[in-house]
């Protein structure tokens, strides 16, 4: 049983290629898919390969990803599908999108593609629909990591002081007063000249406050 071929590739189009590993050249058929990824001749290519076995003759399918593969495995075992159909629901629809449309439902869809009616789309539906339900989690990207938000921060900041040594209701009333303060409070970007703070000149005084303000000022 081939899993895995590695080679030259010799010859192409746009269902079937020609591997060279060592001299022996290798049939494989595959989807489109797979075709749009090829190199150009001579170069190097890896399939994943999935060995048919018939009374008169060994099939070999490829694709350039294992999860394709394994789609194109679990579609073969419904009844009515064999290897050259689900070849070809794979050249009419995206395996990602196949994943969704079988997981999630979508007669519609199915019934778009090629090959496929509604009887098929039915059972196909009703015979993957969970193990595509799994494929498709398995397959979703990673959730984003969270964004620490700001009572994220006011809760680090607790914790800092508190490790500090400040009792934890006055370094909470700290941080609620400064979190309260206006923006042009804040302090300024590193690099910014602070003005200098105004200072009531004699001149502006009332006259009643004058002396008071000479008296404090002179001593």
């Amino acid at each position: 049983m081939f899993a895995l071929i590695t080679g030259k590739l010799a010859a192409k189009s746009a269902n079937e290629v020609v591997v060279d590993v060592g001299g022996l050249g290798y049939q494989v058929f595959i989807p489109l898919s797979t075709f749009y990824e090829l190199p150009e001749k001579g170069d190097s290519v890896t399939f994943h390969i999935h060995t048919h076995v018939k009374e008169d003759a060994i099939q070999l399918f490829g694709f350039q990803t294992p999860e394709e593969k394994a789609i194109f495995q679990h579609m073969i075992q419904v009844s009515g599908i064999g290897p050259k159909l689900a070849i070809n629901v794979l050249s009419g629809i995206s395996a990602p999108e196949l994943v969704r449309a079988v997981s999630g439902g979508d007669l519609a869809r199915l019934v778009s593609v090629p090959g496929i009616g509604k009887k098929t789309a039915e059972r196909v539906i009703l015979e993957l629909k969970d193990k595509f339900a799994k494929l498709a989690r398995e397959q979703s990207p990673e959730p984003a990591r969270a964004v620490p938000t700001d009572d994220m921060a006011m809760q680090d900041a607790l914790s800092a002081l508190v490790n500090l040594g400040y009792k934890e209701h006055l370094a909470k009333k700290a941080l609620d007063t400064s979190s309260a303060l206006p923006r042009s409070m804040a302090a300024p970007p590193p690099g910014t000249v602070r003005p200098r703070p105004w200072k009531p000149s004699r001149t502006f005084l009332p006259s009643r406050c004058r002396a008071k303000w000479v008296s404090a000022t002179w001593g």
